[in-house]
Formats: structure tokens, C-alpha cells, sequence
């Protein structure tokens, strides 16, 4: 039987910690290590709806890419969010595990799967940090396309939230190279490959980078920009981590959790 101790080391194949940025918080945040482990459910967040979800379908392990906790601890409450998460799960005999930016930079991660996806062959790391490992990917499009009709096939490759894909540039504008990275990617709109894009597609853009970027992008030129859900840009890969997951842990159910935990219920178009 698989323990939740040989599961994380497999998760440590895998996603080494050591590639986590300083930042990070991934690995083992509750659990036995020498409980048995049967049955895996991989989800993006570990929310009230993924814990319930973990718990309802017999999981021993909840496989998640955010971690839970991410800074300084004070409370386990069960009257905090978080605290009512970890009681949760550790009385239903579930561990958490989160693979984060450790998960981002590697050749199967999740910038890597979104580009393939995107039909990018040989994608490169935006920043690498060792040969063929590093966050972000760019590569060229076998053909060129628009904009526009770029948008519409991330669109159709994407879970759909309620934010949907939104876009800063012309919609027929031609676009060949480009750059992606999964989750929050406005701090690497400054680095050369994604300058040199035709477009850069990422989440979380804030407003003033993505306008300096654009207004930027006026005078020295620069990429257009679509920005998606956090959410959905990371929930693609977890198809590939289920498949990874299954072929290090054979003997153990692996399931890929389809509930949406995008933050955002509607919107209201004016």
C-alpha cells in the first residue's frame, strides 16, 4: 500500500522543491505521513468545494497547486477559512499536498502545457533557470494567425469562467510568436522574449502593468496582451499531472477534480 510519505517523494520527483522561487510554500501542509494513500484528487485550490469534494469521494490525498498556506501562520481556528479547511481535511483522513512554481518550470508544466496546447512547438523557457527548465514558455505558431482568431482558440482550449479572454490590441493583427505563462504573469512583461512576442497571453494582468505595457508597446514596441483566468490557465495542466502521477504511483487512483474555483460568478457587460 502507498503511503502519503512515498506520494510526496513521487511529487518531489516529479516537482523538486528546490525549484520553488524563495517566495513559495509547496510540499507536504497536513497529513500522516504513514497513512495509507488509494486514491488522489488533483485540483487547482484547496477550497471548501475541493476539500468536500476529496472527502466525498474517498481521497486520502488532496493534491492541490496553490498552497493553503502561503505566509506567516498565527491560527488553525475553525473559525478562519483556513483553519476550517485543515480540520476538515484532517478528520476525514485526507493529507494536502500543493505543487506550485516547483510544478511551473518544469518541461511538462504549466506554462509548458498551456503552450502545447496553443500548438507551440519547442517552446523555450520566458526565464530559465536551468537548461530547458524556467518560468514561462515562447515559441512561434507553425503559421501565422490574427489576434483575434488566437483569442477565440484559447477560448475554445480554456475551462470558460466568467471573465472569459480578454484582449489589448487590434483583433486582426498578426501574430506568430507567442508568449505564455500560466497564473499571474505581470511580473515578466518586462523580460526580452515576451518584449519580442507578437503577443504574450497570461493571467491576473493588473492595470497599470498591462497599460504601461500597452502604452509602451506604442512607442518601442512590444506584444499585445490576453489575459485569462488564473484558474483555468493552471486547471489545464492537471490532466498532465494525473498522468505523470498514475505512471509514479502505480496501484493509485488518480482523479482530476472538475469543479471551477475561479473566484468570479458573473459579470455584467455595459
Amino acid at each position: 500500500m502507498t503511503t502519503v510519505a512515498e506520494a510526496a517523494a513521487a511529487v518531489e520527483r516529479l516537482w523538486p522543491l528546490a525549484g520553488a522561487e524563495p517566495w513559495d510554500a509547496p510540499g507536504l501542509l497536513s497529513g500522516d505521513p504513514g497513512a495509507p494513500v488509494s486514491r488522489i484528487l488533483l485540483a487547482v485550490d484547496a477550497v471548501a468545494d475541493t476539500v468536500d469534494e476529496a472527502i466525498e469521494i474517498g481521497a486520502q490525498l488532496l493534491l492541490v497547486h496553490h498552497p493553503l498556506l502561503m505566509r506567516g501562520v498565527t491560527t488553525v481556528a475553525e473559525s478562519t477559512a483556513k483553519g476550517a479547511l485543515l480540520a476538515r481535511l484532517i478528520r476525514g483522513g485526507c493529507a494536502l499536498i500543493a505543487a506550485h512554481t516547483n510544478a511551473d518550470i518544469v518541461a511538462t508544466g504549466t506554462s509548458a502545457r498551456l503552450a502545447s496546447l496553443l500548438g507551440l512547438p519547442d517552446a523555450r523557457p520566458i526565464v530559465e533557470t536551468a537548461p530547458g527548465l524556467g518560468l514561462g514558455r515562447v515559441g512561434a505558431l507553425p503559421e501565422p494567425t490574427t489576434l483575434g482568431a488566437l483569442a477565440r482558440r484559447l477560448a475554445g482550449i480554456l475551462p470558460p469562467t466568467a471573465t472569459g479572454v480578454r484582449v489589448a490590441g487590434e483583433f486582426d493583427r498578426p501574430v506568430q510568436t507567442v508568449a505564455v505563462c500560466g497564473g499571474a504573469g505581470d511580473s515578466l512583461l518586462g523580460e526580452p522574449a515576451v518584449r519580442a512576442a507578437d503577443v504574450y497571453v497570461t493571467a491576473d494582468l493588473r492595470h497599470h502593468p498591462a497599460s504601461e505595457a500597452v502604452e509602451t508597446a506604442r512607442v518601442a514596441g512590444g506584444p499585445a496582451l490576453i489575459d485569462v483566468s488564473h484558474w483555468a490557465s493552471e486547471w489545464l495542466w492537471l490532466e498532465t499531472a494525473a498522468e505523470e502521477l498514475r505512471a509514479a504511483l502505480p496501484g493509485v487512483e488518480v482523479v482530476v477534480s472538475e469543479l471551477r474555483t475561479d473566484p468570479w460568478d458573473f459579470v455584467v457587460v455595459q
